[in-house]
């Protein structure tokens, strides 16, 4: 169990990406910036998808610019195919992250692409990536969707979880993360598929975890996952996000209420919680209408916590 953790914040662009408004673009850079100077270290700023789909995902290559611009953020982008890594390779983004669905339904649906079509693409992702100079090659992450479960399929079996983390790594990915997409992993079952995947994939190959909160269990997830070492935890200012593709799948980890969870068991985020907390005001105004969460801005921050 790790005394510091990373937040990496997916508002701009899982949070975005299930909104019915498109935040202005002025507005969205002043987001992210507001997300650093509250601490935030790592944020994903967007997709390259295409823009006819994923309208508020268009700027993201007008994020990445000016994410890039603050010192030390570590500026993520995810890629759904050779093209979308070659508009984030030229961008400049510090790590992309491809997601490949356990789920084959969800694949076709989501990204329109078989498992074999998807691992494809990352092994041309990944040549493409050996083509830059080394020190300017972005970190590539493969990220397991729908690991703990699908709201088309149903249950996931493990042992295809397991098989396609070994297909990713040979593929070439540097490291894996694991999603759940929809929403329904359990505790033990974190526990659990973070142990397999790393006797499959290596042990330094599974650093992170996305969990959704559609029932609530969002964070009993997070701690679970640090229980077993887990390094990096996505999460969404205010809870927004979803996935377009998956019924009935509710928002991400609400940021602030995983960052006051951590700060209360002693674990360094290197977040300033009042700071956070003021970022929401982005939201209102830039989504008027949409639903926020979180129990933490609502309740406060305790008197007896430094923010």
């Amino acid at each position: 169990m790790l005394n510091k953790i990373t937040i990496s914040e997916v508002g701009p662009r899982d949070g975005l990406q299930n909104c019915r408004g498109v935040m202005p673009t002025d507005m969205k850079a002043r987001w992210i910036t507001a997300l650093y100077e509250a601490g935030v270290r790592e944020i994903e700023v967007g997709s390259f998808v295409p823009p006819k789909l994923f309208p508020q995902l268009a700027d993201t290559a007008e994020m990445v610019a000016h994410a890039k611009t603050l010192p030390g953020l570590r500026v993520l982008a995810l890629v759904p195919n050779l093209r979308g890594a070659q508009a984030a390779i030229a961008a400049g983004v510090d790590a992309m992250g491809f997601p490949l669905s356990v789920s084959e339904t969800h694949s076709k649906k989501n990204l329109r692409q078989t498992h074999d079509q998807a691992v494809q693409n990352v092994r041309q992702i990944a040549a493409l990536i050996a083509t830059q100079p080394k020190d300017q090659r972005p970190s590539f992450e493969g990220a397991l969707s729908t690991a703990f479960g699908c709201s088309i399929e149903g249950v996931i079996s493990e042992e295809t979880v397991l098989r396609l983390a070994e297909r990713l790594i040979e593929a070439g990915v540097d490291e894996l993360g694991l999603s759940d997409t929809v929403g329904y992993a359990n505790p033990v079952q974190v526990k659990r598929l973070i142990r397999r995947t790393r006797e499959v994939a290596g042990a330094d190959k599974v650093k992170s975890v996305h969990l959704h909160n559609s029932y609530g269990q969002g964070l009993a997830n997070a701690f679970a996952a640090w229980e077993e070492g887990i390094e990096t935890f996505d999460s969404s200012l205010g809870g927004l996000g979803g996935c377009p593709s998956s019924p009935g799948a509710s928002g991400n980890i609400v940021t602030e209420d995983l960052v006051q969870m951590f700060h209360a068991m002693g674990v360094e985020t290197g977040i300033n919680m009042n700071k956070l907390i003021a970022c929401r005001r982005f939201l209102e105004e830039g989504l008027p209408g949409e639903p926020l969460y979180g129990f933490t801005p609502n309740a406060g921050i305790p008197k007896h916590m430094v923010a």
